[in-house]
């Protein structure tokens, strides 16, 4: 059982965000997970430019460190996304990458894995940000198993608590890994975006020959 933390803070060392993300990484170890912790702002990242050559070769033109951490992130059973809320969204390091995904998103690259979400932030709004990144891996095809998300405003000891949570969360998503546990409401929403593209890729078949090529392999289709 590997469990990936993705902490997308560009605070570096005082990183509260970091800390929760850690916090869910040592309860997963706790657990009996095997953890690994990337900090994405130490990596080399385009922006996307859509020009869809992924969907046809699987390749991306751009020549940075995404591939490199979105191969430790696809090769894990678990995959915790943390940011801090910068205006009611994530920080531009993580969208960025979040941007890179469409041909995972397309080729449902997280099935089978489970995910969770935290966010660090001054004044709100981090339940919103927890939200959309729970969707983000489920739309890359994980079922979520919950979320952190904690405003310090002017008491920093609120991250103490947040990182109990952490912890707890960090435990059950790796139980969630261990017993293959399912979420019926999400198993049905991940089975409608599964024929949704479904439904694209085979229609693009002949522009999108890697992704046709990889729902095939799979017995999709």
């Amino acid at each position: 059982m590997k469990i990936v933390g993705v902490n997308a803070s560009p605070r570096g060392n005082e990183s509260r965000t970091a800390r929760l993300v850690q916090a869910v990484l040592q309860g997963a170890a706790s657990a009996g997970a095997e953890t690994e912790y990337i900090d994405l702002c130490q990596f080399r990242f385009e922006f996307c430019t859509g020009c869809g050559r992924c969907y046809a070769t699987g390749e991306c033109a751009q020549g940075d460190d995404f591939s490199r951490v979105f191969d430790l992130m696809v090769g894990a059973d678990g995959i915790v996304l943390g940011s801090p809320n910068y205006v009611n969204g994530p920080t531009a390091q993580l969208k960025q990458v979040i941007d890179r995904m469409a041909d995972a998103i397309h080729c449902r690259s997280f099935e089978g894995r489970y995910g969770c979400a935290v966010c660090t932030t001054g004044g709100g709004g981090e339940d919103r940000v927890v939200e959309y990144l729970n969707h983000v891996l489920f739309m890359l095809g994980a079922q979520t198993t919950g979320g952190v998300g904690v405003a310090l405003g002017p008491d920093p000891d609120r991250l103490k608590g947040a990182i109990e949570q952490g912890e707890a969360l960090g435990r059950d998503l790796a139980d969630a890994i261990v017993t293959r546990r399912a979420y019926p409401d999400q198993i049905a929403g991940l089975e409608a975006s599964r024929n949704y593209f479904r439904t694209l890729v085979t229609a693009n078949r002949d522009l999108w020959v890697h992704e046709y090529e990889v729902w095939a392999d799979r017995g999709w289709l």
